[in-house]
């Protein structure tokens, strides 16, 4: 057993024994071994962060807020500046109403976002960022999906609840933040308990992240690109401050709720959870990531460095990134993220790394 092997098993068997008071409700708060296990009792008076907004008032008056932006959107980074309340649409072609392509419990998340009973997920459709490798661009860069109102998705959280889904996991949210935040709220009168993950590209304005405060539990970013030459050039539009962007927004979420916080079970209830995608001949900068992180957000931040890297879409017009990684590119990147410190790598990314080794052996 190596030490990061035996580090995630102590985190998740005993390194829950803290328990403080975090984003309205009672949260068991990853330490050290604790001497006296955390009685059931304690865990069921979790609550939801936003549920403590809605007992203040200011929910409502943060909605009225993000409604706003839709009159002149600035919602993300592009600042398109579109009135979409009067059907005008910008770069990523999303009208007033939401469009979701589908919702459903996903069991191919991260495993403290899964659990027995799966990951709450609702894709919705469209992007603002439409990357060349897209791995989803029928639903991201088509569009492909049903019209619904914020009634309508509201509907949809309280059906993943009643799934037995663990959170409610947002997929591509950035360009329809007001409204989901309106169905949010919709839900929460209507018994919705659960924590909310907002699943990004990263491409996002912190301004927008801050609106967010109190009501987001779990942030579950992207941080693609370190380089701001190879992110404009991997998208189909300028996005040259991709890494800018993202560095600020991950500072605000970690800011707002911290490393990842489990339950008993292993269970997400808050935190950061950041996603990094390894691509050949290392556009990405892998190693530049793994220190930035260490350095700017926690050690302790849950890390998982993806291996699954397909030539998908318009990548094969590209030659640097017109091949499936090699093994030895995961095991660089997951050894740099070990030498920068970070001790909470995703447990599949571990898996992978032995894989990846014996691959090379």
């Amino acid at each position: 057993m190596d030490d990061n092997e035996l580090t995630r098993k102590v985190f998740l068997a005993g390194g829950l024994g803290l328990i403080s008071l975090l984003g309205g409700g009672w949260l068991l708060k990853a330490c050290a071994p604790p001497e006296d296990t955390v009685e059931e009792k304690e865990k069921s008076k979790w609550q939801p962060s936003y549920a403590q907004l809605e007992e203040s008032g200011e929910f409502a008056l943060r909605i009225e807020q993000a409604y706003k932006y839709l009159e002149d959107c600035q919602l993300c980074p592009r600042r398109c500046r579109v009135n979409r309340l009067a059907g005008e649409t910008g770069f990523c072609r999303s009208p007033e109403k939401v469009v979701v392509y589908s919702h459903h419990p996903h069991f191919g998340e991260e495993l403290p976002l899964v659990g027995e009973n799966g990951s709450g997920t609702i894709f919705f459709s469209n992007c603002n960022l439409r990357c060349v490798f897209c791995q989803n661009y029928p639903i991201a860069h088509e569009g492909r999906g049903r019209m619904i109102n914020d009634e309508d998705l509201a509907e949809m959280m309280l059906d993943l609840q009643h799934r037995g889904s663990h959170n409610i996991n947002l997929v591509t949210p950035t360009h329809v933040m007001p409204q989901i935040i309106n169905a949010i709220r919709m839900a929460f009168k209507e018994g919705l308990n659960l924590p909310i993950c907002y699943n990004t590209s990263g491409y996002e304005r912190a301004e927008m992240i801050e609106l967010l405060d109190g009501i987001v539990d779990i942030y579950l970013p992207d941080m693609k690109f370190m380089d701001g030459d190879k992110a404009e050039r991997y998208n189909l539009a300028e996005a040259h401050d991709y890494p800018e962007m993202a560095q600020q927004s991950l500072k605000e979420m970690h800011r707002q709720v911290g490393d990842l916080v489990t339950d008993m079970d292993g269970i997400a209830l808050q935190g950061v959870m950041v996603r990094h995608l390894v691509m050949p001949n290392r556009v990405t900068s892998p190693r530049e990531f793994a220190f930035w992180v260490a350095e700017n957000l926690s050690r302790d931040t849950y890390v998982n460095i993806m291996s699954q890297y397909r030539v998908e879409f318009k990548a094969f017009e590209y030659d640097e990134i017109s091949r499936a990684i090699t093994s030895g590119e995961f095991v660089e990147a997951m050894e740099w993220a070990k030498e920068a410190g970070l001790t909470n790598l995703d447990e599949r990314s571990l898996s992978q790394l032995e894989i990846h080794r014996y691959r090379m052996d």
